[in-house]
């Protein structure tokens, strides 16, 4: 009888954890599809349908700007804290190496909700690798998302 009861509560274990994802990132499917419309509107033109950014995104361009770096695995994205990546959606970028002032990363806090904005980064965490998922996890409880994003 022991044993029945360890395996029901081993059985709520792996369904909370199914619930959540397997790496942490909120796995209910609305969200993430949220997260993925919220990309497919406003992210994919730049940064790539799936992900995986503008061509030769790791060279400037003719005005001394890096284009939009992608999102995937072969990105960077995963190595930011969630905090840092809300900042980024909501108030744009300047990257530190571009040779202009603008933003190129534009911001998005007046066009998004912070729920969307929470939603989008949450789906990128799906185009990440389990361990790029572990490594972003912990730079998070550093940085988590502000307390607006719910």
């Amino acid at each position: 009888m022991p044993r029945v009861g360890i395996f029901v509560c081993m059985g709520w274990l792996v369904l909370a954890v199914t619930a959540q994802g397997a790496e942490g990132t909120p796995g209910q499917a609305p969200h993430i599809e949220t997260g993925r419309r919220v990309y497919e509107t406003h992210c994919a033109s730049c940064h790539g349908a799936q992900g995986e950014g503008a061509p030769n995104w790791q060279q400037p361009d003719v005005h001394g700007e890096l284009p939009a770096p992608p999102h995937d695995t072969e990105g960077h994205t995963w190595k930011h804290a969630d905090g840092m990546l809300y900042r980024i959606v909501r108030d744009g970028w300047r990257d530190p190496f571009n040779k202009t002032e603008r933003l190129t990363m534009p911001a998005f806090g007046q066009i998004l909700s912070p729920a969307e904005i929470r939603a989008v980064i949450d789906y990128l965490k799906t185009l990440w690798s389990p361990e790029q998922r572990r490594f972003q996890i912990e730079e998070s409880r550093k940085a988590p998302f502000p307390r607006e994003a719910g």
